[in-house]
């Protein structure tokens, strides 16, 4: 069983994967909130804004697989 040290879990967990997408989410949503203040054209910035959001809500899927907490998502 390969253990990666930066993760709680090992390679075969979903949720090494899992942690390992969620921060790469985190990374690109930050910086496309970021990147929204240094333009002024209303149009991108409302699709940076609406970009950050819907990742925002794939990362809360993410986070509902890992708890468990989506019905659809638990183990059978």
């Amino acid at each position: 069983m390969e253990i990666n040290p930066n993760s709680a879990f090992p390679v075969s967990d979903p949720r090494h994967h899992t942690q390992r997408v969620k921060k790469m989410l985190g990374d690109l949503i930050e910086h496309l909130r970021e990147d929204t203040d240094k333009f002024d054209e209303p149009k991108a910035q409302a699709l940076f804004e609406t970009s950050a959001e819907v990742l925002q809500g794939l990362r809360t899927a993410f986070d509902h697989y890992e708890s468990g907490k989506e019905r659809a998502l638990r183990e059978k």
